[in-house]
């Protein structure tokens, strides 16, 4: 046994660890299914290098769209339990929309901004959506600041179930390409 009869365990042990920082990425508002989806596409493009002539891929095509639809209703999860966390607080679709709009905005800016791991993204995706539903009910005047305070504290309740809400899909993702990596 030579050490390339080793490289596919060892390539799928190292999968399985960087899936499982992936699904904590999730938690901090980062794309970590989509990161994970990404890894395992890119793998199959280089299984050549390290495969035998006629090998199937390591992650079944199949697998791939199975992991990119679950991912998909991750983001629905996310993206719609924050705009009826608004909506339930009395948010128009206005102020819904820039909800989800300044939470994505938010958590981009403050993971750079804020150099604490995770808590600069959360803090970021909360600060931002919670200024996205302000901005959004105070746009064109029909109401005040204290006014739109309520439709923006539903906004950030709804991003933090949708946030724990992806991490369950994200986890499922993970476990589905994890073992599919050790599977030959």
């Amino acid at each position: 046994m030579n050490a390339l009869d080793l490289l596919p365990t060892g390539l799928a042990i190292g999968f399985a660890a960087f899936g499982a920082l992936c699904v904590l990425l999730v938690v901090a508002g980062i794309p970590g299914t989509w990161i994970l989806i990404a890894a395992a596409v890119l793998i199959d493009g280089f299984d050549w290098l390290w495969l035998p002539e006629g090998s199937p891929f390591t992650f079944h095509p199949i697998t791939i769209l199975v992991a990119v639809a679950l991912g998909a209703v991750g983001e629905a999860l996310e993206f719609g339990l924050a705009a009826l966390g608004a909506k339930r607080f009395g948010a128009s679709k206005r102020g819904m929309i820039s909800a989800i709009v300044g939470g994505m905005v938010g958590g981009l800016v403050a993971t750079f901004a804020i150099p604490i791991p995770i808590v600069g993204t959360l803090l970021g995706a909360a600060i931002g959506t919670a200024l996205g539903a302000i901005i959004g009910e105070t746009w064109n005047g029909e109401r005040t600041l204290a006014q739109s305070a309520k439709p923006a504290l539903g906004a950030v309740i709804g991003r933090v179930l949708g946030t724990l809400a992806k991490l369950p899909v994200a986890l499922a993702v993970w476990l589905l390409l994890a073992v599919t990596a050790f599977v030959k």
